[in-house]
């Protein structure tokens, strides 16, 4: 239970109880998002169990449910959009007003959790016998990148920068070499991490503490700048040193959300004369979800690589601080043994 990110509590509640067209789960494995470090995001909503990258096994299905059954292995978006609205309609699946309100009860970092008719109706997958859990858990946010990259239309040959080099980013810079980027550069400020990147695809790596940013993109690019900018770190300056970096008519992806308090100042009078595009790309929906299980099956987005620390569901104040403070580190995934 969430209280605030120094007060993370181990609490007994009644497991939950399910309806005749839902679905008991329980949970065994769910990963940790950086989202689960927002504070400004999550305070006002606080007490609340977080957790939305849930994979689990069916402990129990009401009567009217079809097409799942107990013991099926699956993986559970937490929100899902409502199919028929004018967002919908129109392919703004995460603009739904239904996208917010379909949440799995009470979260992933429980031992069970209930899964409304919606979300098993429209994102609930069954996850093949060769996966494990763990590699489940990266399902959502895999499908989070898939949705950024198809806004902003990578194309073979593209350039495509990353600002951050964490979970997100690892998988940016895995998807961008699979929809044919000619060159992938990171940048971040761990090495470990920076390192992983490198193996996983990246033909540069920047640490702008010791290099200088702006000229490592140009000298890569012949001076153009980047087709395409992924700024997956919260903060303005990662949007701000996107933006510079980006060619004419390039695009820079808004893909993590920063405190409401902040802001930046853009010039139109540069966005009118560059033609740069600034796309932001919120969550996913039901398509990316199944793109992202179909990529880690088969094995053509490694997940493993990202999955550095396990902890167990009693030591979730550890798991929390080991994915906010250990610099070796890239996805942490809580178990229920």
């Amino acid at each position: 239970m969430y209280y605030s990110i120094d007060d993370i509590r181990i609490e007994d509640v009644p497991t939950p109880r399910i309806r005749s067209d839902e679905i008991l789960v329980e949970m065994k494995a769910c990963g940790i998002c950086g989202s689960d470090f927002m504070e400004w995001y999550l305070k006002g909503r606080a007490p609340l169990v977080l957790g939305h990258e849930p994979a689990g096994i069916i402990v129990k299905a009401g009567e009217k449910v079809k097409n799942f059954k107990i013991g099926d292995r699956v993986f559970v978006h937490h929100h899902v959009a409502c199919l028929t609205c004018h967002y919908c309609l129109q392919g703004a699946y995460t603009m739904c007003e239904n996208f917010s309100k379909t949440n799995i009860n009470p979260g992933g970092f429980a031992e069970y959790f209930r899964v409304p008719a919606p979300n098993l109706q429209i994102d609930t997958l069954t996850i093949p016998d060769h996966l494990s859990f763990e590699e489940a858990t990266l399902i959502e946010p895999t499908a989070c990148c898939i949705r950024a990259l198809n806004k902003c239309n990578v194309k073979p040959g593209d350039t495509v920068v990353i600002i951050g080099e964490g979970p997100s980013g690892i998988i940016h810079t895995m998807l961008s070499r699979n929809l044919g980027a000619s060159q992938v550069i990171v940048s971040g400020l761990h090495r470990y991490r920076l390192e992983v990147a490198k193996r996983v695809g990246a033909d540069l790596t920047i640490d702008p503490r010791g290099e200088d940013f702006m000229e490592g993109v140009k000298e890569a690019t012949g001076g153009r700048g980047a087709d395409i900018v992924i700024a997956t770190a919260p903060n303005i300056e990662a949007l701000s040193a996107g933006m510079k970096v980006c060619r004419r008519g390039g695009t820079v992806c808004v893909f993590a959300p920063t405190p409401p308090s902040k802001s930046m100042r853009i010039r139109p009078h540069r966005l009118f004369f560059s033609e740069i595009n600034v796309i932001p790309s919120y969550s996913t929906s039901h398509i990316e979800t199944r793109m992202a299980l179909s990529l880690i099956s088969s094995g053509r987005i490694e997940v493993k690589e990202i999955i550095t620390h396990r902890f167990p569901l009693n030591r979730i104040n550890d798991a929390f601080k080991t994915a906010a403070k250990r610099k070796e580190c890239l996805k942490v995934v809580v178990l229920n043994e």
